[in-house]
């Protein structure tokens, strides 16, 4: 089985739910659909009722892909859309969350030549493909998958420390990737993902360490990096950047979200109070009129640590 794309082996129950999605994803984006990957807890648990599955739908292009042009036009200018669906099953309900990319943006977001980390950073935790439309583009996600591997090694060795355990590689690396958006989970979630994915995180690591720019030694599960000083100083920089970059694209595509994603102050409160352990509650003027009021909603969570 490939490190870097295997196409997804869920028991029945599993596949008939992921099935149902499909089907239900290929309607509403008219066929436009070139490969779909699975990702998140769902994936982790099997279990794809339980909770929202997290699904990337990756397109040939935004205006096939979408009903109107202002959707497409969002999802050109700042991607991804994020959209929420449900379907039924002979087992019940399942629901996910999906954003929609383009295969032209996932390739440009997962290169070497992107700054931002919002692509690579996610792309390089472990990722099922639950659909693709022929060989060619299996062969083009597994290759974007492996290049944000690289890409995300590439930059994080240099911020953290020269040698240790895989687990704490990834681990200190994931941190400085999470620390540029603005989440709800604490700040031990990158330790507790690389514990539940030690293999693949293992396995990601060697097959990525001869494309890196960086030497990059791994004995067992140990590894020690040779990175000049003065690339240590410039990582430092580009990671505090990366924070200031990322915390306000975090916003933009927040009060994107309100306007394309249904249901989506709903969605918002439910992740919060899921991953914060603590009520949220809209109020209805955020709701009637979000780009005024929500950001006062936005600044009040944050100080209250259920955003960081």
């Amino acid at each position: 089985m490939p490190v870097f794309g295997p196409l997804y082996q869920g028991d029945e129950r599993a596949r008939a739910a992921l099935a149902a999605l499909l089907g239900a994803l290929q309607s509403r984006h008219a066929g436009a659909v070139d490969a779909v990957l699975f990702y998140g807890s769902c994936l982790r648990s099997g279990d794809l009722h339980d909770g929202l599955v997290d699904l990337y739908v990756i397109v040939r292009d935004y205006r096939g892909a979408h009903r109107t042009r202002r959707a497409a036009a969002a999802n050109r200018a700042l991607a991804p859309n994020v959209y929420y669906l449900q379907t039924g099953t002979a087992n019940g309900t399942v629901r996910c969350k999906y954003a929609v990319l383009s295969m032209a943006d996932l390739e440009r977001g997962v290169s070497r030549n992107w700054f931002e980390s919002y692509i690579w950073g996610r792309f390089c935790q472990p990722v099922a493909i639950a659909h693709h439309r022929d060989e060619t583009t299996l062969e083009r996600v597994r290759a974007a998958l492996r290049t944000a591997t690289i890409t995300f090694l590439d930059r994080a060795l240099p911020a953290i420390a020269a040698s240790g355990t895989v687990a704490s590689l990834w681990t200190d690396a994931l941190a400085l990737s999470y620390a540029t958006e603005l989440r709800a989970e604490s700040g031990k979630r990158s330790g507790t993902l690389v514990a539940m994915g030690a293999e693949y995180f293992s396995s990601a690591t060697r097959e990525a360490a001869a494309a890196l720019r960086w030497p990059l030694a791994i004995d067992g599960e140990r590894y020690s990096a040779t990175i000049p000083p003065a690339q240590r100083r410039a990582a430092a920089f580009a990671w505090g950047l990366r924070r200031v970059q990322g915390k306000l694209l975090s916003v933009a595509r927040l009060l994107k979200a309100l306007l394309t994603f249904e249901g989506g102050f709903d969605y918002i409160a439910w992740k919060l109070e899921r991953h914060s352990g603590r009520p949220v509650v809209i109020p209805p003027r955020v709701r009637k009129y979000p780009l005024i009021f929500v950001w006062g909603l936005m600044w009040r969570l944050y100080r209250e640590g259920i955003l960081r």
